[in-house]
């Protein structure tokens, strides 16, 4: 993401490296994409979507003892967002042109309105939807840290969570670490294979 907005901002030949971080966060959506229906049990989206009475339960200091170990219902409606918006602004960069110095790869297979209507959201909406959904996102774990005194960086740094009663145990072996290497690799070459067909982006 840093990448992302120092490159975007700086223009000209880092555009090349522009476009290459954002076809590595294509590659790590695609991936925690396919990891959220076959990953660990708290991997998983049907672990931690929540429905309104849940939301409200755990606003209201009801949370249940499930909340405490993955994705709480509001951690978990970030996630989501993330993603879509991640998913938004990837792809109306592959078909993008801002008609000064970049074309996306993909710009070939849709129309020139359409191509100067998705740089325009890239723009001028998706790039602040990130930017404020990194800042709330940051914004929520330091609240926790200082007002819950929950650590919610260190579980997602060593995988392990210390909890008051027992809990599902979110499987992390040496075989689901290999599949997991090869589900990445494959959607590595999936965003590969997707890019070569309409070219590299090119940057004047």
């Amino acid at each position: 993401m840093t990448g992302l907005v120092i490159t975007g901002y700086t223009g000209g030949n880092a555009m090349q490296w522009h476009a290459r971080f954002g076809y590595a966060v294509l590659t790590l959506l695609l991936f925690r994409i396919v990891w959220g229906f076959i990953g660990g049990h708290w991997s998983r989206f049907a672990n931690f979507l929540h429905g309104p009475s849940s939301i409200l339960a755990y606003i209201g200091g009801r949370a249940h003892p499930d909340h405490l170990v993955g994705h709480n219902p509001l951690g978990a409606g970030s996630v989501f967002a993330m993603l879509l918006v991640l998913l938004a602004q990837v792809a109306t960069g592959l078909i993008g042109d801002d008609e000064i110095a970049f074309t996306g790869p993909l710009n070939r297979f849709v129309s020139s309105a359409a191509g100067l209507r998705a740089t325009w959201y890239h723009k001028q909406v998706g790039q602040w939807l990130l930017i404020g959904l990194v800042v709330l996102h940051v914004a929520a774990v330091v609240w926790y840290l200082h007002r819950r005194q929950q650590n919610l960086v260190r579980p997602m740094v060593v995988g392990d969570k210390e909890l008051a009663a027992p809990a599902p145990s979110s499987r992390d072996d040496l075989r689901s670490r290999m599949v997991a290497l090869v589900v990445l690799l494959a959607c590595g070459a999936l965003v590969a294979w997707v890019v070569g067909i309409g070219g590299t982006a090119r940057v004047e």
